[in-house]
């Protein structure tokens, strides 16, 4: 397994975890009202990597036929055979062992949710062969990032991590729709509900656009609860016109920039929040009140 580990990090886009560990630090910042306690923030680091290596290991568990017919996913490993399903069974198995211990870790409360936050993570996988809500599903997979990061911290939940929370889903469905048009014909021959293969590219896109609208509402409306100050909400501009950069250059009549438009466009997005509203709580805003 470590000659392979390569492989792996590959297959489950290890490089990926930064679109949902933002928010989740976000969160632990913001609900200590400044620097969360180093023990914390190890458990918390260790349970987003746990609970979405297991995720996405058993996503690749789960979707290999449908990976062995799709040209665009026919060179990933499991398909190849440079990975054995046996190899990403024990990935699956690790990984979900680090994310209970590191819940157990943290208070009873996560300990107690966690079952339920990975139950969620697991069944996603198996929602595009019945719902096209499973852009949104996706999406609360990883809303639930901040809304356990604050409870990592603080012991119970409140609005604030509710709202971002939502926020996150919102913004992962938008930018999962824009990805899955890239699979229109084949969702299309296999009969899986993507939003894209149900209502072509045109109105999957408008759909895309509005969800990233309610975005930038929900992250505004997050720093009003939250009570941060001038240079989070300037952010939140600058968000605005991330989002809008990646809706201009992924057009219906032409989705050859959509990957790269979207792993670009959110990679800026998800870091520059994390950077703006941490400095925010400890340069600007001071200890929160919430």
């Amino acid at each position: 397994m470590v000659g392979k580990l390569p492989l792996v990090l590959r297959a489950i886009r290890f490089e990926h975890t930064a679109f949902a560990l933002p928010f989740a630090l976000t969160a632990a910042f913001v609900a200590a009202g400044g620097w969360p306690r180093a023990w914390s923030l190890a458990w918390i680091l260790a349970a987003m990597v746990g609970a979405r290596t297991s995720a996405m290991a058993f996503n690749r568990l789960a979707d290999l036929d449908f990976d062995r017919e799709n040209p665009r996913t026919a060179g990933r490993a499991l398909v190849t055979g440079a990975l054995k399903p046996r190899d990403l069974w024990a990935v699956f198995g690790a990984a979900a062992a680090l994310y209970f211990v590191a819940a157990a870790m943290l208070n009873r409360l996560c300990l107690a949710l966690s079952p339920f936050a990975l139950a969620v993570l697991l069944g996603y996988s198996y929602t595009k062969r019945f719902t096209v809500l499973t852009h949104w599903i996706l999406g609360l997979c990883l809303g639930l990032a901040p809304i356990g990061a604050w409870i990592a911290v603080r012991g119970r939940l409140d609005l604030a991590p509710v709202v971002l929370g939502a926020a996150v889903l919102f913004w992962t469905a938008g930018f999962d729709i824009m990805y899955a048009c890239q699979d229109i014909q084949f969702d299309r021959q296999r009969h899986l509900f993507s939003l894209p293969a149900r209502w072509g590219a045109r109105h999957a896109l408008v759909v895309a656009a509005a969800n990233h609208f309610f975005t930038i509402w929900l992250l505004a409306f997050f720093g009003q609860i939250a009570g941060l100050g001038w240079l989070y909400f300037a952010a939140v501009i600058l968000l605005a016109g991330i989002l809008y950069w990646e809706h201009r250059v992924v057009r219906p009549d032409d989705l050859t920039r959509v990957e790269a438009a979207s792993f670009l466009a959110n990679g800026i997005f998800s870091a520059l929040f994390f950077i703006a509203a941490v400095a925010d709580v400890i340069l600007v805003s001071g200890r929160m009140r919430i």
